[in-house]
């Protein structure tokens, strides 16, 4: 099945979920950034919650931007994604590599290292909505958790997994988000966290061949799940030549001028999703004409 987030509620609206199926969203980040093996783990992950958060936004041109400032290899990591789950995203440093940890896994978190998480909410007001948080482990899905619990008070569970095949293409992504509503009794969550013990690795359960409807199954057993919604996702860029030239009428008259004096063409990059686009002589005459 293609990339989706399937949305769901359980135990009469005490709880709702988002799981997530992102294959290809991933696969496609890589592929365009050409990243390392855990450097398309730690930014899978990223993309992921990025996605299913984005589906929580309110207003269709709300944005919301995912922010990862590390000390680690990567250089950091930027996601942002809109209402309608189409993301997008990059990391400093798409050829950090390091050894397996001691579990034999992607070492994601000595890649990401010690640092801060920001989550930017643009909502079209004059400030975005801007909430901060230390990394606790560089996991991603831990320091998300403990976001949502302390920067939006609300009780959160939150698991990724990326799983990067043999010749380094990904096989298979995604993860989940459930999140206690103000109700909930204590049986429904003494009853969430039972049902989440069984979840070990969210990379073990996707590698089973399960997906999102079976995570929302297994997280939701015996509290009624019923599902609301489900949302295509995509790795996508609204980056083009003419934003582009817009950015470049935006520099001024003398940068344009300075440009055009050295005699060579410029060639601009979108960090987002690694198009280079280029512009001659006579494209920056014509712009400076603008």
């Amino acid at each position: 099945m293609s990339d989706r987030i399937v949305r769901a509620t359980a135990a009469n609206a005490q709880i709702r979920i988002f799981a997530a199926d992102t294959k290809d969203t991933v696969e496609t980040a890589r592929v365009k950034h050409q990243t390392t093996p855990v450097a398309t783990a730690a930014l899978g992950r990223l993309l992921t919650a990025g996605a299913m958060m984005g589906t929580m936004l309110k207003g269709a041109d709300d944005l919301l931007t995912l922010k990862i400032t590390g000390d680690g290899p990567l250089g950091g990591i930027v996601v942002t994604a809109d209402a309608n789950a189409d993301v997008k995203g990059y990391v400093g440093n798409p050829n950090a590599d390091l050894p397996l940890n001691a579990k034999g896994k992607l070492d994601v978190s000595g890649a990401v290292g010690k640092g801060r998480l920001d989550i930017i909410r643009d909502m079209g007001l004059k400030e975005p909505y801007v909430g901060q948080t230390p990394l606790i482990s560089g996991e991603i899905a831990e320091d998300l958790t403990f976001y949502f619990a302390n920067s939006e008070q609300v009780p959160s569970s939150v698991g990724l997994g990326v799983l990067v095949d043999r010749d380094y293409t990904v096989k298979r992504a995604g993860g989940f988000i459930v999140q206690l509503l103000p109700n909930a009794s204590d049986e429904v969550i003494d009853r969430l966290e039972e049902n989440l013990s069984k979840i070990k690795s969210v990379t073990a359960f996707f590698e089973s061949g399960l997906g999102a409807e079976d995570l929302i199954r297994v997280i939701c057993e015996g509290m009624d799940p019923e599902i609301t919604d489900t949302i295509p996702v995509r790795f996508y860029c609204n980056c083009s030549r003419e934003r582009v030239e817009k950015a470049l009428i935006s520099i001024g008259h003398k940068e344009l001028d300075d440009m055009i004096a050295d005699g060579k063409e410029v060639n601009l990059n979108c960090g987002f999703c690694n198009t280079d686009y280029t512009f001659s002589v006579e494209d920056l005459k014509r712009i400076r004409e603008k």
